[in-house]
């Protein structure tokens, strides 16, 4: 995947962005630097400190890390691991089967690719981040004949597990998959009947997704690792919503 350039947002002061493929163990490193910033300076996950300041685990050395950029300070300042049906084989095992029981996918698996580790500096939030992110995993699926995008969606537990119980219950109404599709938590995080808020934030990742037309598969897991409930996210490209499949194809072909 060759460099991709975009401009700057005009509603921002924030510099252009570049996509890429990491390419080099050092660029490994400075997407774990990156994940280490967000996931314990930013939201304290005290259980992944560490003296080196990064966050890594089994699955780096194996997948793909998509970087976007800060082209004027060079800075990554957007990442998302990606698991393709390549190499899958090296892995055993998709990373969310940790958290997941996938064996109503195993006839998928050859055309299945895996996205996680979402994370952008909290500087750079205003949308045009992820967008490249998602360029970049269309990109990847259209390298690799994937059909399938799978992921876990991480919610925070900081405010008692109000907010994953309203929107599990809420987004599974009208987008939780078919049967056949349905995986079910090693570790469920237990929801309960409390009324409906009238108003509820949707996460920009889990937004992402439904915009796009992934499906829900089943009552989120606890990850304790990371103090939240995690949603398992799918999306067949036969699904994907057409404003964003032109949007996201369009950005790939660059890409």
């Amino acid at each position: 995947m060759r460099m991709l350039t975009v401009g700057a947002d005009s509603s921002t002061s924030f510099p252009k962005l570049s996509l890429s493929l990491a390419t080099s163990q050092e660029h490994v490193h400075e997407v774990q630097r990156l994940r280490y910033k967000v996931f314990v300076e930013a939201m304290g996950l005290e259980g992944l400190k560490n003296h080196e300041g990064v966050e890594r685990d089994e699955f780096d050395d194996v997948c793909d890390h998509l970087i976007v950029r800060d082209t004027r300070s060079f800075e990554v300042v957007g990442t998302y691991r990606v698991l393709s049906p390549r190499l899958l084989a090296k892995t055993g095992g998709f990373y969310s089967e940790q958290e997941f029981d996938l064996a109503r996918l195993d006839h998928l698996r050859p055309r299945i690719m895996e996205a996680g580790r979402a994370c952008i500096h909290p500087d750079y939030r205003s949308g045009g981040v992820i967008m490249m992110l998602w360029a970049g995993l269309a990109a990847c699926m259209q390298r690799e004949q994937a059909h399938y995008l799978i992921g876990c969606a991480s919610v925070s537990l900081a405010d008692g597990g109000h907010t994953i119980n309203a929107l599990y219950r809420k987004l599974a109404i009208e987008h939780l998959c078919p049967p056949d599709y349905r995986v079910s938590a090693r570790i469920p995080y237990p929801l309960h009947d409390d009324p409906l808020p009238e108003s509820l934030q949707v996460p920009p990742l889990i937004k992402g997704y439904i915009r796009s037309g992934a499906w829900i598969c089943g009552e989120p897991a606890w990850d304790a690792d990371f103090h939240s409930a995690d949603l398992f996210m799918m999306l067949p490209l036969s699904r994907l919503d057409s404003r964003y499949a032109r949007h996201y194809l369009k950005e790939a072909e660059t890409a």
